[in-house]
């Protein structure tokens, strides 16, 4: 029999009275404030994309260090909203390491949790509910190699069956399980998720997978048959695709990424 277990921050979801958020900079290690920046523009980077789902899914960096904390959204703000000292530093165990007028979403406790404890390649991880993330995740062939974009994440993509809404500790196991060594992940009926050694590196796989998925819905849409590629194409593709996901493309493209942020809104810096 399934043991249900709901992290305690899930009974903690009511919208604070306080929302004031103590500036940080200056007050923590660099380490810590560099990768809460990254973060917050990570968060921009999503809301600007149109990938966000008002406030409800999730992006997590882990804090170096072996207490294994990570920071995460502060559970009431939209993903425009979010700085670099309004993200909320966590344990394993859901608790909050540092004080924070908000709550934290238990659902993104579990998912992150389970990656973060395993896989000390994953820095950052994005998990998203996009309309297209979520069409191809519900379409029993998943994400076909029909396009560049496609076959590029294509060999390092892994699927995880939906369970329900992710509160159940026990699912931990089983993601992590499905996930292997994968860094791109298809949760079936629920969306995207990718991981990275930083966030430049989740963002590019998920800027592919994302594409990906919207260019599959769209081609099936028109109600004609597919064109397929020749033998080995795809593989050829899927290797090439993999040795530029890891730091190359990412650290091309990244910093061309936060050029634009801080043209249009340098406020996550803070």
């Amino acid at each position: 029999m399934t043991t249900y277990a709901m992290p305690r921050s899930a009974l903690d979801v009511r919208a604070p009275k306080d929302t004031t958020i103590r500036p940080l900079e200056g007050k923590i290690g660099p380490e810590e404030w560099k990768l809460r920046v990254e973060l917050a523009a990570l968060y921009r980077l999503v809301a600007l994309h149109g990938w966000d789902d008002l406030i409800f899914t999730h992006i997590s960096v882990r804090v170096p260090g072996p207490e294994h904390h990570f920071l995460i959204n502060p559970y009431g703000l939209l993903f425009e909203e979010i700085t670099a000292s309004s993200l909320v530093k966590i344990d394993l165990d859901g608790n909050k390491i540092e004080d924070s007028p908000y709550p934290v979403n238990p659902a993104g406790f579990t998912i992150h949790s389970a990656i973060h404890m395993t896989r000390d390649d994953a820095q950052c991880v994005i998990h998203l509910h996009t309309d297209d993330g979520v069409a191809v995740a519900s379409q029993a062939d998943g994400l076909l190699p029909m396009s560049q974009h496609a076959m590029v994440v294509h060999s390092d993509l892994a699927y995880h069956d939906y369970e329900g809404v992710a509160l159940d500790l026990d699912e931990r196991e089983r993601l992590v399980k499905d996930v292997g060594g994968k860094h791109v992940v298809i949760l079936r009926n629920h969306g995207t998720l990718t991981m990275g050694k930083t966030c430049a590196d989740a963002f590019l796989r998920m800027f592919f997978l994302e594409r990906a998925c919207t260019m599959q819905v769209r081609a099936l849409s028109g109600g004609k048959a597919l064109h397929g590629t020749n033998q080995g194409v795809a593989e050829k593709t899927a290797e090439v695709g993999k040795a530029g996901m890891d730091g190359t493309i990412g650290a091309l493209a990244w910093p061309a990424l936060l050029r634009k942020l801080d043209r249009i809104d340098p406020s996550y810096k803070h």
